[in-house]
């Protein structure tokens, strides 16, 4: 009798302390790089740390937030940054530029820091920033409390965030270059650096193009890679897998595989209502597999007004859901 109740009161412990972020150990996620759908994933909404996966909306927002590239000085603080370092030293005066790469291809928190100060004025100022732009890009289960990803109870997203973060980052022309660069020659004063991305995939994948490797004893192993091939585009994220070489590869072999480059609308010129065409200029097309086309649908919106020319927007749905918007060229 004594071991039923205590099996009933340990089954009731684990109802009430369970849920998605205490039961996680790992998450992974694989998104559409043109529109950001959700292709797969496992615990992709799970909120877990993503470690120096963070560097990547760092980076993003330095080059967002307006701020020049120009020259900044080393801190004290930014120089003494615990974690993985460029070593850079204390009132040295270096280019932003460069600080960007050394961000993203070794993972320098002592750049994370100085680049922080350099954009927000202060490292609490970009944290918030950071934050911000986390709301404005529809980063809803995202927490920043540093620029770098060193561990913070509070500093959280999940594989699938994470994803959109790449996603929003690589419209980026400069983030794009710096993200997809094999090795960056820099020179600080008069000492010369090579820095080889840290990235195993994007130096040896063809299919690999962009990506971001972090790690911590709290978020285990994490990365994040930006794949394409045959005009296909995908972002694989994972948390916390220490096979993650393999399980990006994998990830994405099986998602081009499954997955077509489907036109959903051709280029070319439509009759929209009597007296009015419209010309698009480009074809439509969406990443698809077999049955999922009839989960397409279209909405066009048509400006007020008796202009004989005017931009309407041709809006692609996917299960009611706006994936993609593109201007059509109406004529009265």
């Amino acid at each position: 009798m004594k071991r039923a109740i205590a099996m009933i009161l340990f089954a009731t412990i684990v109802l009430f302390t369970g849920g998605k972020e205490a039961s996680a150990r790992d998450a992974w996620v694989v998104i559409d790089a043109d529109t950001g759908r959700l292709l797969s994933g496992s615990n992709e909404h799970v909120r877990m740390p993503i470690a120096s996966l963070t560097k990547i909306w760092t980076a993003f927002t330095v080059l967002e937030s307006g701020a020049p590239l120009g020259i900044t000085t080393i801190s004290p603080e930014a120089a003494s940054a615990e974690g993985s370092s460029l070593y850079l030293k204390q009132g040295v005066s270096a280019d932003v530029e460069g600080l960007l790469y050394g961000l993203m291809l070794r993972s320098g928190n002592d750049a994370a820091y100085a680049l922080a100060e350099h954009a927000g004025g202060s490292l609490q100022g970009f944290v918030d920033l950071m934050n911000d732009n986390a709301l404005l890009y529809g980063l809803n289960d995202t927490v920043f409390t540093n620029p770098s990803g060193l561990h913070n109870d509070l500093h959280l997203s999940t594989a699938y965030d994470t994803a959109l973060m790449m996603y929003h980052a690589m419209k980026n022309e400069a983030f794009r270059k710096i993200a997809s660069t094999h090795t960056y020659n820099y020179q600080l004063n008069n000492e010369s650096y090579s820095w080889q991305n840290k990235h195993r995939l994007v130096l040896s994948n063809e299919t690999a193009i962009a990506g971001k490797t972090g790690f911590t004893k709290t978020a285990g192993r994490t990365l994040v890679t930006y794949f394409e091939k045959d005009g296909k585009k995908i972002i694989v994220v994972t948390l916390n897998d220490g096979n993650d070489w393999n399980t990006h590869r994998q990830l994405s072999e099986e998602v081009f595989s499954k997955y077509e480059l489907v036109t959903v609308a051709k280029k070319g010129r439509y009759a929209i209502l009597p007296g009015m065409e419209g010309e698009l200029n480009k074809p439509i097309k969406l990443l698809l597999k077999k049955g999922e086309k009839t989960s397409v649908s279209h909405i066009l919106r048509i400006p007020r007004g008796e202009h004989k020319t005017c931009i309407g927007r041709w809006t692609v749905y996917f299960d009611n859901d706006p994936l993609l918007t593109k201007e059509i060229l109406l004529t009265r």
